[in-house]
């Protein structure tokens, strides 16, 4: 194991970070940062352009997908624990190169995530100015590579700005300003479905598979990517409560609550307007506007900023408490794991991470970033899936308050899912993330391999 550089298992080492979070904040946390984008914006593109109607099949297709990689969280977060997500989970079991590489992985992730969900919210917000008649210039939405007049685009990177001051305020006020988020968009959510019930028309489900069986699978690997964020409930495992129990709880609960939102969601919004129509920015609201429900579209407009807004606050949660992890493990400066001593947070990393990603939302124009951050996101959940079955054989004896249910069959599912679709991403996409990590790679070579904390011992 000392050759592999593995990092032992410490059960309830001190971390400096204040336990302060329930089994339902985690929860909670999992909700905003899975239900955005996702709802809200792929339900429409993935109908109209992969799989029609059979995109709820998709959905059931993408959960269970989903599922086989949570479950190995959820057990590594029980057993190992600690901040970091899968970055820790492959330290404690695969060893310290493959944590490097996956921590790496998730840095691009959650960065990059949360500054191309800035310029999302960005346009949701300039809407409803537009609306209020205090549009802002074009010069202030666009930045200067998106055509003339462009400087800079102000609101995303305000956003990021004013999350980053939460942040810093502490995990608590951060936590209870999420559940107030997620309230909203799930109230929101409830609205769409108890009005869009009463318009759904029947004719609109035929033909149920537009694009037969292969567009039901192209729609599951886009959409796939709106469940992500349950990875994010296990970056906060040093600040849960009982992360034994609450951690699973988290991830799970909050992956079954989404599953079942996306799917009724998906079934009314082909169920009230043609499939073919919903490739529009805002499909839920744009469905709602066409059959005169304009106090509804309103509110589920709002919510689709929340949404936004909690999906924002979340990743930029789980980049701190990455790098966080990291830096404690002594793979990068020991800065970012200085934690503030009144509101017990990392304040430089808070501050680092929301300085670069505001600046990447405010002057860097986001074109196919999504593939690019997806796929940083499904070799994490590759890793996680092969560390259940590599800390099955290394320590059986360790104890495990959450146990993968028929493993490894369930683990090596997830493992195959997860590279089935990082297969199905475009060449341009692998380059990217190849040079990423090439970069990664001479990084940890030059710093962190000879001052990592396993180098000292």
């Amino acid at each position: 194991m000392n050759k592999l550089r593995i990092k032992p298992i410490e059960r309830a080492a001190a971390s400096g970070l204040q336990r302060t979070l329930g089994r339902w904040d985690l929860v909670f946390l999992g909700i905003g940062a899975i239900i955005g984008a996702g709802v809200f914006v792929l339900t429409g593109v993935a109908a109209a352009t992969q799989a029609g109607p059979a995109l709820v099949l998709s959905f059931v297709v993408a959960g269970f997908a989903c599922a086989f990689s949570a479950f190995a969280y959820a057990e590594l977060a029980a057993a190992v624990g600690g901040s970091g997500s899968a970055y820790g989970y492959a330290y404690a079991t695969l060893g310290e190169v493959f944590a490097w590489v996956i921590g790496w992985a998730l840095i691009l992730e959650y960065g990059m995530a949360m500054s191309a969900v800035a310029v999302g919210w960005s346009g949701y917000f300039q809407n409803a100015l537009s609306a209020a008649g205090m549009a802002l210039p074009e010069s202030l939405l666009k930045t200067p590579f998106e055509g003339e007049g462009g400087l800079l685009n102000l609101p995303a990177a305000s956003i990021i700005v004013v999350l980053g001051l939460l942040l810093a305020s502490g995990a608590r006020a951060s936590a209870n300003v999420n559940g107030a988020i997620v309230l909203i968009k799930l109230i929101a959510i409830g609205v769409f479905i108890a009005v869009g019930w009463g318009d759904v028309d029947p004719a609109n489900w035929h033909p149920f598979l537009p694009f037969g069986w292969s567009g039901v699978m192209h729609g599951a690997a886009l959409i796939f990517f709106a469940y992500i964020g349950f990875d994010a409930v296990s970056t906060a495992a040093d600040e849960a409560r009982d992360p034994d129990r609450d951690l699973p709880f988290g991830i799970l609960g909050s992956l079954t609550l989404c599953t079942i939102i996306y799917i009724i969601v998906a079934a009314i919004l082909t169920g009230i307007a043609p499939y073919a129509t919903l490739n529009v920015p805002s499909p839920v609201a744009s469905a709602l506007l066409a059959h005169g429900h304009r106090i509804a579209a309103g509110l589920v407009a709002a919510g689709a900023i929340a949404g936004l807004t909690s999906v924002m606050l979340v990743m930029y949660f789980g980049q701190t408490r990455i790098l966080f992890a990291m830096s404690r493990d002594r793979l990068l400066p020991a800065a970012l794991s200085n934690i503030h001593a009144r509101t017990g947070v990392p304040l430089f990393a808070t501050v680092l991470v929301g300085v670069v990603a505001a600046l990447v939302a405010g002057f860097v124009p986001i074109r196919e970033i999504a593939e690019l951050v997806n796929i940083g996101t499904l070799s994490a959940f590759a890793v996680v899936c092969v560390g259940v079955v590599a800390l099955r054989r290394l320590r059986p004896d360790l104890e495990r308050p959450f146990r993968t249910p028929y493993s490894p069959l369930i683990p090596i599912l997830g493992f195959l899912s997860c590279v089935y679709l990082m297969l199905n991403l475009p060449l341009a996409t692998w380059q990217r993330f190849i040079i990423w990590m090439v970069i990664g790679l001479n990084i940890y070579a030059v710093y962190g391999y000879r001052r990592s904390a396993l180098a000292q011992i």
